[in-house]
């Protein structure tokens, strides 16, 4: 893994104006991933797009981190029964033609 995709959690919450402990608290609940390499504690680039959903989501519309964590968690439902259905549209599209 190349460092380049990381970023550290200090420029992080200088970029978004949070404090260090809202990150804990997301990693706490496996919300955000917090990794540990040799400059200090990162988060991968690609977890930025949920984070900026999480803190629209906490800042904007005032939802507490439990509420984001039930959230996130029946969003990755929907999007995997969505997953799920495309497959079965699939396979009985293919028996209709046969």
């Amino acid at each position: 893994m190349a460092d380049s995709t990381y970023i550290l959690v200090k420029t992080v919450c200088i970029q978004y104006q949070i404090e260090p402990a809202f990150l804990e608290e997301l990693h706490g609940i496996d919300l955000l991933r917090i990794e540990t390499i040799a400059q200090g504690k990162c988060i991968h680039t690609e977890a930025l797009n949920d984070l900026e959903k999480i803190l629209r989501l906490h800042q904007e519309l005032d939802v507490n981190i439990e509420g984001i964590d039930v959230i996130f968690n029946l969003l990755k439902k929907v999007d995997t029964l969505q997953t799920e259905l495309s497959t079965l549209k699939n396979r009985l599209h293919f028996y209709e033609n046969k």
